[in-house]
């Protein structure tokens, strides 16, 4: 039960943390951001829930995004309201705190990193780099594709 009451805690943190950043970054109304914003965090408890009552071992993300098709489907009585209030957040707020959370854990490892020796980091440059040049490049096409540059 502590275990639940942590990451509620969390992910309504991390709510409040999509709702600054997206006032401060894009200029969105907290009152705007805020309805998506409670979507995100009760979609995620939810997903939360799910892995300890279903007994299939999926991962929470796995849940939180079934949870979230549903919540959107065209037979979803708060599908309206879903698609609108999550509307109004932009897409690379909730990225750039994933992207923060990861930072933080993997800073608590850097020990185990240091003791694996240049050749770790080495890996490490070239992983990162070739997602990013990856990335960039499967976001041109698609970008392109689209007609959108």
């Amino acid at each position: 039960m502590m275990r639940a009451i942590e990451w509620t805690f969390l992910f309504v943190l991390a709510g409040l943390g999509i709702v600054l950043a997206n006032f401060v970054g894009f200029h969105v109304g907290v009152m705007e951001t805020l309805p998506g914003a409670v979507v995100l965090v009760v979609l995620s408890v939810l997903g939360m829930l799910c892995t300890k009552v279903i007994p299939a071992k999926l991962p929470i993300v796995a849940y939180v995004s079934i949870l979230g098709l549903v919540a959107a489907c065209p037979v979803s009585p708060v599908r309206e309201f879903t698609i609108q209030s999550v509307a109004n957040i932009d897409l690379t707020v909730p990225l750039a705190l994933v992207g923060a959370f990861a930072g933080i854990g993997v800073a608590d490892q850097l020990g185990f990193f240091a003791k694996q020796g240049w050749k770790m980091i080495v890996v490490g440059i070239v992983f990162m780099t070739g997602s990013f040049v990856l990335t960039a490049v499967i976001s041109q096409l698609l970008l392109a594709a689209t007609g959108a540059i």
